[in-house]
Order: structure tokens, then C-alpha cells, then sequence
């Protein structure tokens, strides 16, 4: 989608803070209220997946709309250039940067490179870097989506599309029940959770097809378009007491219940939030703020660095003599997170960008 929400930046901000509230609080010196107001900030990845399908599939689909073609060469170029030179210097920082990683133990250096971290993850054996499984989640979905779409348009099948959407979301609901019940069985088996229920991208795929749909709508059903468009300011506080019904409801993702219904509430409440934010009504919309879009610019390198640099943060702070679990220390592990990421943007992710630009008007 070639125009810009300011909305978007918003949420972008918003579930990088999520992540980053939700991880500080699995270090050991925090503030004690990081537990209570970070408890749900893992949903920040689930808000990462919506915001992504509904852009990707946005992309593509006005392509499709237009008559252009998928442009899959072009696609995956962009990806590529836009993903993986940071992905890289993290990855190798964790790699060969004695004492830079968070905690002991990486997966084999093949997972990462073939992005398939989240299948077989056992945090009993890898602790390190293990955030990169929602990119794993994210890579397998740029590259099986212009195939299934080039799929749809070879064989003239996109009156199936709906079809499988609906299919694939039903049986994530499947999956993960068996996944619990196969697997897991007792609430207290958090690693078999994670590793069975959690990293998959199989039962992990309501946010992006939730965002895929919203896609859908806006670029072939304008009469839903706008009728979407027009109620943002419903929308929003639709998808609130949603999230918060369901942190009610399932304060134990781990639960059986929370397997199972939690992932697709959740998708559907940031829906109902990524709706708002680009309708003309919500307020979130109508105004920009330099910081959000600072933030939601950064949004990627500060996810895939922000482990390591607290980890590094604190270890500074404690030769400080700053108390490790106060608050001064987060705000400092914080700023330090934008800075790395400021300095990754300048130094791996614009010579990217600009590289990527010159080999696509070369081509």
C-alpha cells in the first residue's frame, strides 16, 4: 500500500513497547510493577502479525486490483534488503561477540539462516536470541503468500481464497487443541506449551490472516471498505474491551482454554484496532507524533537487539552502583535500546535501503 497511515506508526510504537515491556519483566532485576503491566505485552507480537498481513497482503492485493502482476521478484528483493543485512550483524553479534548475548545457549547457527527457529524450540536448551521466532513466523509468511496468491491467479481459483482464509483460521482452533492435549496437558508444563502450542507458525497464523482479510476488504469490497472506514471510532474501543475480555477471561494463556481461544481473540481484537487506526474518523489517524513514528521506524531493530543491549545495560548500571530493579535502571536499559537501534538504522538499515533502491531501478 503506497499510502501512509499515521495510525499505523502508532501501533507499530505501541507493540514494540508491548514486547519490550513484556521481556524486561523476564529479567531478573526489574521494577515490580513490570510484572503487572508487562504480564500482557506478549500480545505485541500478535499485533506485529496483524499490522504485517494487512500491509504485505495490502501490497500485493493492489497489485492483483491493478493488473499489475504479483511483481514476486520485485517482492521478495524488497524483503530481502529490508530483513536481512540488520537480521545478519544482530545474528552474527550474537554469535561471535563474547558475553553480548542475554542468556546462555543458541540454537544451531542453521535455524536462524533458514528461518525455522520455531519449530522444535525447547527453552530448556536454547535460551539466547529467542525472540527471532516470530521473524521465523514472519519470513515463511512473505514467502508462501505471493506463491499461494500466484497459485490463486494461475488457476483462476481466487473465488476459493475466503475459503481457505475461513479454513485455516478454523483450524488453528484444531491444532492447538491437539497440540495442548498431545503435548502439553497440564498448565504447568510451560516449556512443552511454547514449544508445542506457542513458537508453531501452524498455530500462530489468526494475527496475520486476520490482517490479510482487513486487506482483502480494503482492496476489493468498497462498499465494506467504507463502511469499516466510517465506524473507527466504534472500532477502537470495540477491540479495548476486547483485549481486556479476554486478559480476563484467559489471565492463563497456558490453559486449555487460553490455547485455544485466546490467539484468535486476540487476533481479532488488534483487527478491530488496525481498522480503526486507518479510518479517517478515529482520532489515532488524524494526528502523527514525531515520537511514535520514531519508534515504530526503529520498531524492527529494536526488537531483534533489545535483549541483548538491557542484558549489556544492566550489567553497566550494576558497575554504576544504580540499583539494577529500580525504575532509572529501565529508563536507562530503554534509551539504550533506541540509541542501538538508532545506530543499527544508520549504519546497516539506510545503506540497505539505498543499495536496494539501486539494484531495483538497475534491474
Amino acid at each position: 500500500m503506497a499510502k501512509r497511515f499515521p495510525g499505523l506508526d502508532h501501533l507499530r510504537a505501541l507493540a514494540i513497547i508491548l514486547v519490550f515491556l513484556f521481556h524486561y519483566g523476564i529479567f531478573g532485576d526489574h521494577p515490580d510493577w513490570i510484572v503487572t503491566v508487562g504480564s500482557f505485552g506478549w500480545t505485541g507480537v500478535d499485533l506485529f502479525f496483524v499490522l504485517s498481513g494487512f500491509l504485505i497482503a495490502g501490497e500485493l492485493f493492489s497489485r492483483i486490483r491493478e493488473r499489475k502482476g504479483l511483481g514476486m521478484r520485485l517482492f521478495y528483493t524488497k524483503r530481502a534488503f529490508r530483513i536481512l543485512p540488520v537480521y545478519g550483524v544482530v545474528l552474527a553479534c550474537y554469535f561471535f561477540i563474547p558475553g553480548f548475548k542475554e542468556a546462555p545457549n543458541l540454537s544451531p547457527w542453521w535455524r536462524y539462516l533458514s528461518f525455522t527457529l520455531n519449530f522444535g524450540l525447547d527453552l530448556r536448551h536454547t535460551r539466547a536470541f529467542t525472540h527471532a521466532w516470530s521473524l521465523c513466523v514472519e519470513e515463511q509468511f512473505y514467502l508462501l503468500l505471493p506463491l499461494t496468491l500466484w497459485v490463486f491467479i494461475r488457476y483462476r481459483a481466487f473465488r476459493f481464497a475466503p475459503w481457505l482464509t475461513v479454513f485455516l483460521f478454523v483450524g488453528g482452533f484444531c491444532i492447538r487443541a491437539y497440540s495442548w492435549l498431545h503435548f502439553v496437558q497440564d498448565g504447568s508444563k510451560s516449556y512443552e506449551w511454547h514449544e508445542y502450542v506457542y513458537y508453531p507458525t501452524y498455530n500462530r497464523l489468526d494475527g496475520l490472516l486476520t490482517g490479510i482479510a482487513l486487506a482483502a476488504i480494503y482492496q476489493f469490497r468498497p462498499v465494506w471498505r467504507d463502511r469499516m472506514l466510517s465506524l473507527g471510532n466504534i472500532l477502537l474501543p470495540a477491540g479495548i474491551v476486547l483485549l481486556a475480555g479476554t486478559a480476563c477471561l484467559f489471565g492463563n494463556a497456558q490453559s486449555f482454554g487460553g490455547s485455544v481461544l485466546a490467539f484468535p481473540m486476540i487476533a481479532i481484537a488488534y483487527g478491530c484496532i488496525v481498522a480503526a487506526a486507518v479510518s479517517p474518523t478515529c482520532f489515532l489517524h488524524r494526528f502523527s507524533s514525531r515520537v511514535t513514528h520514531t519508534l515504530a521506524v526503529l520498531s524492527y531493530s529494536i526488537y531483534l537487539s533489545h535483549k541483548a543491549i538491557i542484558h549489556l545495560s544492566q550489567a553497566v548500571i550494576a558497575r554504576w552502583g544504580i540499583e539494577t530493579h529500580g525504575t532509572w535502571s529501565l529508563v536507562i536499559c530503554a534509551s539504550a535500546c533506541v540509541l542501538a537501534a538508532y545506530a543499527l538504522r544508520i549504519i546497516v538499515e539506510k545503506p540497505a535501503l539505498r543499495l536496494r533502491n539501486r539494484f531495483i531501478q538497475t534491474r
